[in-house]
């Protein structure tokens, strides 16, 4: 059974745990959304739910600092980046409270026999189930809830165990803003109770942001129950070098794309891929920048890395990162682990006979590979496992729109890191999952495209 818990990384204190949820309150739960959809969805608009939304939005914004350091104390985000990642948060409920209404308008149908006509009308679907992970706490929720209650599904949402306290303001910030008990729900259930959840009838769809494991155990149980499932998993995300004319910036982008939410997001540049050109150059710059990040409180202004989210995460990647070393990696930059403050670290000499080669580093550890040629970073970029996102540097604009092409992910940000916006898109192939989140195509994977003909 998961204990739902908080415990500070900076300074290993736990608080009370929080009460888990029992199996009948779990079906009051469920039958709350369901009656909900059927009740509060059908008889609104979707001009009525997105002044709610907007609204959303605007507790997120008024509670930002209170919002901030809970998530501070139950994952270890530094602040300056918490703040950031409520007002990116309030940013993604605003975006869809002032679209909704465009992405779901009615869409004509051109007739090949011009007799009658035909468009397709965009509704909900029902109660869904979330599934999310600790590292984002309030961005995660946003991407999930924000245009699937502005569509009118209703939400059921299983937070981590370790960030109860985030679930719980998440959970009060969406009855604050008018949102009926059932539409959004926060519960503390632990797997055997989600493996329950997904194969009850009234949940009719499932999104999850986690592991390759959690990933394969919820689509296992999805497809048995034929519900639709949105996977966003993990990733190894190439950075890829080819040409630049400021090797100082570049570096600069590529330590933050390294390192920011002190190294734990799915997304970040984890595998640095330079043309031979560049490569003495970028790693000299890259590991002097690197080594010079010393983990520290995470409370403090101006902190950019702090302690990974637990002792476990810190003691897994240490494994990790001697294995690599054992296995033939070389140190360019490494510190010493002092509980859960990991100094970031970048490797050289990686090989694809290396563990480290297809793994994952969920924290401050970077690789470097040189490359002779376009097409062997190419090679390099796609000789992974996971698809989700990728950077590509190139002043050569021929040359960013041939590799981009080429790349196998779900994603290719060229010259920047951090570019992430409501509007774009969210989602990769491969092992990293399938569907897609934010922009207009996040409203668009849990809806029925109810087609209407008329003759006359």
């Amino acid at each position: 059974m998961s204990t739902y818990v908080v415990t500070n990384p900076a300074t290993g204190e736990s608080g009370k745990p929080f009460t888990p949820a029992t199996n009948a309150e779990l079906e009051t739960a469920m039958a709350a959304a369901d009656s909900a959809h059927s009740g509060w969805s059908r008889s609104t608009t979707v001009a009525q739910r997105s002044v709610m939304m907007e609204r959303v939005a605007e507790l997120h914004r008024e509670r930002r600092e209170v919002l901030a350091e809970i998530i501070v104390r139950e994952m270890g985000k530094p602040l300056d980046q918490a703040l950031g990642e409520v007002d990116f948060s309030a940013d993604i409920y605003s975006y869809y409270a002032d679209n909704g209404e465009k992405f779901l308008a009615d869409e004509d149908l051109e007739l090949m026999d011009a007799e009658g006509t035909a468009f397709v009308r965009r509704s909900s679907l029902g109660a869904l189930l979330g599934i999310m992970p600790w590292n984002f706490p309030y961005y995660q929720v946003a991407r999930f809830a924000g245009p699937n209650l502005v569509l009118g599904n209703t939400i059921l949402l299983k937070h981590a165990s370790q960030c109860p306290e985030s679930a719980a303001a998440i959970h009060q910030i969406f009855l604050d803003a008018g949102f009926p008990a059932g539409a959004y729900q926060n519960i503390y259930a632990d797997s055997t109770q989600v493996a329950a959840m997904i194969a009850d009838p009234r949940i009719v769809g499932v999104s999850l942001t986690g592991s390759e494991r959690a990933g394969a155990a919820v689509a296992e149980v999805a497809g048995r129950n034929l519900k639709k499932v949105v996977l966003e998993l993990g990733g190894s995300d190439p950075f890829i070098l080819l040409s630049t004319d400021d090797m100082d910036a570049t570096v600069d982008a590529a330590v933050s794309g390294r390192i920011d939410n002190n190294g734990q997001a799915c997304n970040a540049a984890k595998r640095f891929i330079v043309l031979a050109d560049h490569y003495d150059a970028f790693v000299e710059k890259f590991s002097a920048k690197v080594a010079a990040l010393t983990p520290s409180d995470p409370m403090t202004d101006g902190t950019v890395l702090g302690p990974l989210s637990s002792l476990g995460a810190a003691e897994t990647l240490e494994e990790q990162l001697d294995r690599a070393v054992a296995q033939g990696a070389v140190v360019a930059t490494r510190g010493a682990r002092n509980g859960t403050y990991f100094p970031a670290a970048v490797l050289t000499g990686v090989t694809a006979k290396n563990d480290a080669h297809t793994e994952e580093f969920f924290g401050p550890v970077a690789i470097v590979y040189s490359a002779k040629d376009e097409a062997e970073a190419v090679a390099m970029a796609n000789d992974t496992p996971f698809g989700l996102g990728s950077y590509l540097f190139s002043i050569d604009r021929a040359q960013v729109l041939r590799v981009a092409d080429q790349i196998e992910a779900g994603m290719v940000f060229v010259n920047g890191v951090g570019l992430d916006s409501p509007e774009l898109p969210f989602g990769g192939i491969k092992r990293s999952g399938f569907g897609r989140e934010l922009g207009r195509f996040g409203i668009e994977e849990f809806v029925n495209r109810k087609l209407i003909r008329i003759l006359k």
